[in-house]
């Protein structure tokens, strides 16, 4: 029982992070630098991606941002996530850990880098009978992934963990700083503001065959045995937390069992199987840790 609970364990860690013990080398990198990072310690971004839900998070914000045919066509005509679905994992994982629990040099260098791969993420799409030109580092879409990104996450944990400190508007305010740095013009500041601008992009939201694709290979990966139970009950929860109207357009429905409380179980699990605080906070927090030693003051400007 102890040796497939430990492989287990070891399968989720690669599939999340690429290495088999959760510390990639990327997260041992936390643990150095000379400041806090833009969030730090007790701010609302490291409650909540400090929290198991982000699990769900990750894949409900995934299921979003097809709904835009920019970003669909992005993903569809230059993503490999049917040939590699873990590689895109692991990439999105980093970006999300690093900017989060990093030093702002670290954070600057890891939105620096997706920025980077954007820049060939280029093409067109038919509309309506017309060509349309998107571009990864469009403005445009660049709003949408941050607000369907922000959404996802604080629906999560709320759902499964509760008050955030601060409060919502505390996160989607210190969240900003990366939207930011990932080239948002205009990222939201509050609650009401991240709604508002979520409702916004509605005229511009459409299903096609590119989504319905994307959503029954993100519904069904090439998981198998316990990992692809697992997953399941994952995905119900995610859909369970998305609206309706964009649910009908991803084509799917909210379980007619109890997904919520069978997700909440699985997050339980799931936190005693890996660990909590996770091995990104727990690096991260070394460093702030040193920072304090050096300067009893605090670190934080």
């Amino acid at each position: 029982m102890a040796g497939g609970i430990d492989r287990l364990r070891r399968r989720i860690f690669d599939m999340l992070s690429g290495d088999e013990r959760g510390v990639p080398p990327w997260v041992t990198e936390l643990a150095t630098g000379d400041d806090e990072g833009y969030f730090g310690p007790g701010s609302a971004v490291w409650a909540v991606h400090g929290g198991i839900p982000v699990i769900v998070a990750g894949m409900r914000a995934l299921l979003m941002q097809t709904l835009h045919p920019g970003a669909m066509a992005g993903v569809h005509d230059h993503s490999r996530y049917r040939e590699d679905p873990l590689g895109r994992l692991n990439g999105t994982v980093r970006w999300v850990l690093v900017t989060t629990f990093g030093t702002r040099a670290q954070a600057e260098e890891a939105c620096g880098f997706v920025g980077r791969l954007h820049v060939k993420v280029r093409g067109s799409y038919e509309r309506d009978g017309k060509t349309v030109d998107y571009s990864a580092n469009d403005p445009t879409l660049l709003s949408w992934v941050h607000v369907a990104f922000a959404d996802s996450f604080l629906r999560c944990h709320e759902t499964w963990l509760g008050e955030i400190p601060g409060g919502a508007d505390r996160y989607v305010d210190e969240w900003a700083r990366a939207g930011k740095l990932m080239g948002v013009a205009n990222p939201p500041h509050s609650e009401a503001e991240l709604r508002g601008q979520l409702d916004a992009f509605g005229p511009d939201l459409r299903s096609d065959q590119l989504v319905r694709d994307a959503v029954q290979f993100i519904r069904k990966p090439p998981f198998r045995g316990t990992t692809s139970v697992g997953y399941s009950i994952i995905f119900a929860g995610a859909v369970s937390t998305i609206p309706k109207k964009y649910r009908r357009m991803l084509g799917v429905r909210r379980p007619w069992w109890p997904a919520i409380t069978t997700t909440r179980f699985m997050l339980w699990f799931l936190g005693k199987l890996l660990g909590r605080p996770s091995t990104s906070e727990i690096y991260a927090t070394r460093r702030v840790a040193g920072l304090d030693e050096l300067d009893p003051r605090g670190a934080s400007d």
